[in-house]
């Protein structure tokens, strides 16, 4: 099974698990390689995760996954809150922080670039859409988009804090 994968069986595995616990499954990567594999698990929540979030996760999650033969090798699991950096990879996830600043990377180039940062205005027929800073806009297809994160503003943190 290749890592992609692996990482997908395990979040369909962590999903049911998150959600009874109030907790949003953001993404699963396999990284590393022999006996320094790991098994990262990317949680938030509405006013985001603390450590005991992440300590109950990982627990049910190891138990879980001590029940399959999954072939992970030696590896260790990592449960983590995304950060201010945060990745975006689902519809809804473009959704959600329409109005923030992103940075996208793109798997083809579009218009002679592949790297965009800008205001993210959200899906437009199911195109990601983005204000780059220049004043133009682009759609993506979300297939096209090879990585996708929010960037981290002082003006977005203290919008944040408003809210709080």
């Amino acid at each position: 099974m290749r890592r992609e994968e692996l990482a997908a069986h395990v979040a369909g595995m962590a999903v049911p698990i998150g959600t009874r616990m109030g907790i949003e499954i953001v993404d699963v990567e396999l990284r590393g390689a022999g006996p320094h594999r790991v098994l990262q698990v990317l949680v938030d929540r509405e006013g985001g995760v603390g450590v005991e979030d992440c300590a109950r996760l990982s627990e049910a999650l190891s138990r879980e996954l001590d029940l399959y033969d999954l072939p992970l090798g030696p590896y260790t699991l990592e449960v983590s809150s995304p950060g201010l950096d945060r990745p975006l990879k689902r519809p809804e996830d473009f959704v959600r922080f329409s109005g923030r600043n992103v940075a996208v990377t793109t798997f083809a180039p579009i218009d002679g670039q592949r790297r965009f940062r800008g205001r993210l205005l959200g899906l437009t027929d199911g195109r990601v859409t983005v204000r780059l800073d220049d004043g133009r806009e682009i759609r993506v297809e979300p297939a096209a988009i090879a990585q996708a994160r929010l960037v981290v503003a002082l003006e977005d943190l203290r919008q944040d804090l408003k809210r709080s």
